[in-house]
């Protein structure tokens, strides 16, 4: 059955996800959902100690996205509005995946699948990606304090996460369309024609219908 668009831009740290999220809401006319990120009191804390603060991170984004996307099933926006979000809540994974102990995460594993079981799914992602040279690049030019703290390592490792569980999608969802975006080859932000690509491409997924 053909759906409203719930669009998702994923991809790592400084990869350029709620710039190109906004671009889209305001050319589609889309509600944006932004996921909380400087409001985290415990992020600071997990740059500087991932082994000490990474459960408390992890819960605390967890919480808050399942209650913004439990607004949006409360209210229906799903059926009746299209929604771009500049994340997937299965990035919650990827990140607990990557830094909580065993036990940790399968309690947190237990939380997470009881509090998204009957939450509404994207049905397009926008998958961008990129080198850690560019991504190292794209967060110093931003200039949050708090991502000075991040360890290139981590963040490199966090690349390969995104594209393991990317090509696990494709795998196991091939009806669900991602389209992926190079950020060394696509910089959407000072290239215009790089932008009109990109919602030339979404366009025509959109016009194949969102299949649900």
């Amino acid at each position: 059955m053909q759906a409203t668009p719930f669009i998702t831009v994923e991809g790592p740290i400084g990869v350029g996800k709620t710039s190109l999220a906004k671009k889209i809401a305001e050319e589609f006319h889309y509600q944006l959902l932004k996921e909380i990120v400087d409001e985290n009191p415990f992020l600071g804390k997990f740059y500087e100690d991932i082994d000490e603060w990474s459960f408390q991170t992890e819960m605390f984004f967890l919480c808050n996205r399942y209650k913004q996307l439990e607004d949006i099933d409360r209210h229906h926006l799903q059926h009746t509005t299209p929604v771009v979000a500049d994340y997937h809540i299965m990035k919650n994974l990827i990140f607990a995946k990557r830094t909580l102990r065993d036990k940790q995460y399968d309690k947190y594993l237990q939380i997470y699948n009881i509090l998204t079981a009957d939450m509404p799914k994207p049905n397009v992602i926008i998958y961008l990606h990129a080198s850690l040279d560019t991504l190292l690049s794209r967060i110093e030019m931003r200039g949050r304090d708090i991502e000075k703290k991040i360890d290139p390592l981590y963040l490199q490792q966090l690349c390969l996460d995104y594209e393991t569980e990317m090509d696990r999608l494709e795998a196991q969802y091939p009806a669900l369309p991602i389209l992926r975006f190079n950020g060394d080859e696509f910089d959407f932000i000072q290239r215009e024609d790089d932008l009109q690509h990109i919602f030339q491409q979404l366009k025509d997924t959109l016009k194949k219908g969102v299949i649900i």
